[in-house]
C-alpha cells in the first residue's frame, strides 16, 4: 500500500472514531441546549477563534439555512466593539477545544451581563468556558489525526459533527419542512421545485381581461397588447366566465368570417381550466403539458381572476 493511502486511511479512521466518540457524550445538556435555542427570542451567535472560528461559521450557516437565525462573531472583533451586536435573548454558541481561549474567556462576563445565555462546545468539561456556560456539550477526543498531534483535525471534525447534530435536532424541534427549506433557498433546485404559482404569475395591469360585452375587435387588441395569446372574459365582479385564445380565434374565423361583429361573451370558450395561486408551479406545468395549452389563469376561491401564468415562465426551472 502506498504510504499516502495508508496515512489517509489512518486519518479517516481516527476522525471517524472521534465522531463516534461524541455519541457517548450526549446527555441532558444536549436536550436542554436544543430547547433553549428553540425557545429563545434572539439569534444563535457562534464564537470561536482560529480553526474553531471556521467551524463556527459553518455551524452558523447550517443553523440559518434550517430555520434557526444565526451569525458568526469573531471574539477579537467582539472585544473591540462588535459585542454591541449581541442582545438579551440571544444564545452564544462558544466553541473552543481547550475551553481556555483567552479572547473568548475574557468575553464571558460581558456576555452574561448583556443577558445572553451560553452554550459551550469544548473538549475539556473542566475548562473555564465549560464551567461558565449554561450548558456544556462535550466534543472530547482521544487523539488528533495529525501525526504530530498538533494540527486541529479530529477535534474540529468532531465539533463540526456535533454542530450538525444540534442543527438537525433543532430542525425537528421546530417542525421545519421541505417547503421551509426551499423558501430559504430560492436559488437552488429544491427552491425552484417548491415555487408557488403566485411567485411566477403576472397580475395587475399585465392581465389580459375583457368583459362579456367587449367587441371581438377590442378582444384582439387586448390579446395583442398583453402578449399572452389569450384573454380572460370576466363579469362585473371580476369572475372568470371564459377565455378566448389565438387558437380559438382562428377556429372561429374559419366558421364565421363575421366573427368581429360578435362580443367576447358570444365567442368565448366557457369553463376554462384554472389554478390557485398557492398551488406549486410544477402543478401548473403539469396541467399545461397534459392539456396542451400555454397559459393558465389564476383564480381565487370566489372564481375572480388574480393572475396568469405562461409556460415560458416555467421553462428552465427544473421543476421535476
Amino acid at each position: 500500500m502506498h504510504p499516502a493511502i495508508a496515512e489517509a486511511k489512518r486519518v479517516l479512521e481516527v476522525e471517524a472514531a472521534a465522531i463516534l466518540g461524541v455519541i457517548d457524550h450526549l446527555d441532558q445538556h444536549f436536550v436542554d441546549a436544543v430547547e433553549l435555542i428553540a425557545t429563545c427570542n434572539g439569534r444563535v451567535v457562534t464564537m470561536g477563534l482560529g480553526k474553531s472560528g471556521i467551524i463556527c461559521k459553518k455551524i452558523s450557516a447550517t443553523l440559518a439555512s434550517t430555520g434557526t437565525p444565526s451569525f458568526f462573531m469573531h471574539p477579537a472583533e467582539a472585544i473591540h466593539g462588535d459585542l454591541g451586536m449581541l442582545v438579551k435573548g440571544d444564545v452564544v454558541l462558544a466553541i473552543s477545544n481547550s475551553g481556555e481561549t483567552e479572547e473568548l474567556v475574557r468575553l464571558l462576563p460581558r456576555i452574561k451581563r448583556i443577558g445572553a445565555e451560553i452554550v459551550a462546545i469544548t473538549g475539556n468539561p473542566k475548562s473555564s468556558l465549560a464551567r461558565v456556560a449554561d450548558h456544556h456539550l462535550s466534543a472530547a477526543i482521544s487523539q488528533e489525526a495529525c501525526p504530530l498531534g498538533l494540527a486541529p483535525t479530529a477535534s474540529t471534525t468532531a465539533t463540526l459533527a456535533l454542530g450538525d447534530a444540534l442543527a438537525m435536532a433543532l430542525l425537528l424541534r421546530r417542525g421545519f419542512k421541505e417547503e421551509d427549506f426551499a423558501f430559504l433557498h430560492p436559488g437552488g433546485k429544491l427552491g425552484k421545485q417548491f415555487l408557488a404559482v403566485r411567485d411566477l404569475m403576472h397580475a395587475g395591469k399585465e392581465l389580459p381581461l375583457v368583459r362579456e360585452s367587449t367587441s371581438m375587435h377590442d378582444v384582439i387588441y387586448e390579446m395583442s397588447n398583453k402578449g399572452f395569446g389569450i384573454a380572460a372574459v370576466v363579469d362585473d365582479e371580476g369572475k372568470l366566465r371564459g377565455v378566448i385564445s389565438d387558437g380559438d380565434l382562428r377556429r372561429l374565423l374559419q366558421k364565421d368570417e363575421q366573427v368581429l361583429r360578435h362580443t367576447a361573451g358570444e365567442s368565448m370558450k366557457p369553463n376554462p381550466v384554472t389554478i390557485r395561486a398557492d398551488e406549486l408551479a410544477s402543478a401548473a406545468l403539469q396541467i399545461m403539458e397534459q392539456r396542451k395549452i400555454t397559459s393558465l389563469f389564476v383564480v381565487d376561491d370566489g372564481g375572480r381572476v388574480e393572475g396568469i401564468i405562461h409556460i415560458h415562465d416555467l421553462w428552465g426551472l427544473e421543476l421535476f
